[in-house]
């Protein structure tokens, strides 16, 4: 297993972290690829590409349902990657590990299972202001067919949830608590554990939206005590199209399926049918097999650095732009400073548009996000349409960042009106 350093800016280490990762060996405009895109999908190291690369190549068929070799190997290689996923968030079993398209698809598994089966008019799902939209339109969409009422923890001015009004909010009526761990457009690290304590006192579960958490810090599910976490595989150098949700296994035993066929089932009659052991009474047909293997092979890769590295260096790169940021004329950051949040900025520069922001980026072949990155409710609580953001990963470096503003610098000059 490989050994980084214990620094996160010592550079010998990123540098063979860059090494892995082909794509950033790029150019883009003639100019070396700065990618600051990562909130909205990661890029993918060698060892995944070539675990991809393996099993269509030498192992492709589908999974559970045959006795062939191929088929086999195929079932073998998906099952371990879930064994390897538990244990990187801690579950107590594998059985705990639900593979899914994403967190989107995580979040509406629980909406429509568990929130179907256990939410009622006069019942109550507490979520916060800065959640990204697929955990706000799955439970408005709910709310107008069951009747229970919807309620939201605000947002400081400095861009922390407002937990002065959590007791008013939090009541005996509260059946969910439903929220982000890291918000993806203020960077504001949520105190889970406070939260999930607070939970507890009224009878609440908890899920936790861990998209911009799990692939940045080290997160266990034991240790925060939530009940369903929901995460994606390409925001942590994995494939798309696959993610998990994670439950305490009580719960999702008691919950019905979410999707029917395949492989749900234990027997099928014309009279009715039973479901499958977990995790499989939730994954209906055909699953995303190379990509969950793939995503296997992404946590064994962050694993051997290790997450702890990985934050620490994040929480590196973000002092540093932040302070760096601070010295642009006109650039206003979105959330709170350095200390409160994760490795993601988001900001305004005068009255340029973010995506005007980010194409005279592009030219200098500097990756950033700009729009409301689904999450209008935050932007709306600090009064602007759209931001620019730039998050960081385990292979970013000062130097892009300082490339950043370099780039920031001419598009204030070249688009100030």
């Amino acid at each position: 297993m490989r050994q980084f350093p214990s620094l996160a800016m010592e550079v010998e280490g990123v540098d063979k972290i860059r090494q892995d990762f082909p794509i950033l060996q790029r150019q883009i405009n003639q100019k070396p690829l700065v990618y600051l895109d990562n909130a909205a999908t990661s890029q993918k190291p060698t060892l995944v590409l070539q675990v991809l690369d393996d099993y269509y190549r030498c192992h492709n068929a589908n999974v559970h349902r045959g006795v062939h070799t191929l088929s086999e190997e195929a079932t073998a290689s998906y099952e371990h990657a879930r064994l390897r996923i538990a244990r990187f968030i801690n579950a107590a079993s594998y059985k705990e590990v639900i593979f899914t398209r994403g967190t989107t698809e995580s979040i509406n598994l629980v909406a429509h299972t568990w929130g179907r089966t256990n939410l009622r008019p006069g019942d109550e799902v507490l979520i916060t202001a800065m959640e990204h939209h697929s955990n706000i339109v799955p439970w408005q969409i709910l709310q107008a067919q069951l009747g229970f009422t919807l309620r939201h923890i605000s947002v400081t001015p400095d861009g922390l949830l407002d937990l002065s009004e959590l007791d008013s909010l939090l009541t005996e009526r509260t059946k969910l608590l439903s929220l982000v761990h890291v918000s993806n457009v203020l960077g504001t690290i949520n105190p889970v554990p406070e939260l999930v304590a607070a939970a507890r006192r009224v009878g609440a579960i908890v899920l936790v939206d861990g998209a911009q958490s799990v692939p940045h810090m080290p997160v266990d599910v034991q240790a925060l005590d939530v009940d369903f976490l929901a995460f994606s595989s390409h925001k942590l150098c994995g494939p798309t199209g696959v993610g998990v949700l994670y439950g305490k296994r009580a719960l999702l035993e008691e919950m019905p399926p979410f999707l029917g066929g395949g492989d749900m089932i234990r027997e099928v009659k014309l009279s009715g049918s039973q479901w499958n052991t977990l995790p499989y009474k939730f994954e209906a047909g055909t699953p995303a097999i190379a990509q969950a293997i793939g995503m296997g092979a992404a946590v064994d890769y962050l694993t051997a650095i290790g997450m702890d590295w990985v934050h620490e260096h994040e929480q590196q790169l973000t002092r540093y732009a932040y302070e760096r940021l601070g010295q642009i004329a006109g650039l206003r950051m979105l959330g709170p400073g350095p200390e409160a949040r994760g490795g993601l900025i988001a900001f305004t520069l005068g009255d340029i548009h973010p995506h005007d922001l980010s194409a005279a980026l592009d030219h200098e072949g500097i990756a950033i996000r700009a729009g409301h990155h689904c999450a209008q409710p935050v932007h709306d609580h600090f009064g602007v349409v759209a931001s620019a953001r730039a998050s960081f990963y385990l292979y970013n470096t000062p130097d892009e960042i300082d490339q950043l503003v370099v780039g920031l610098e001419k598009a204030r000059k070249l688009l100030a009106f």
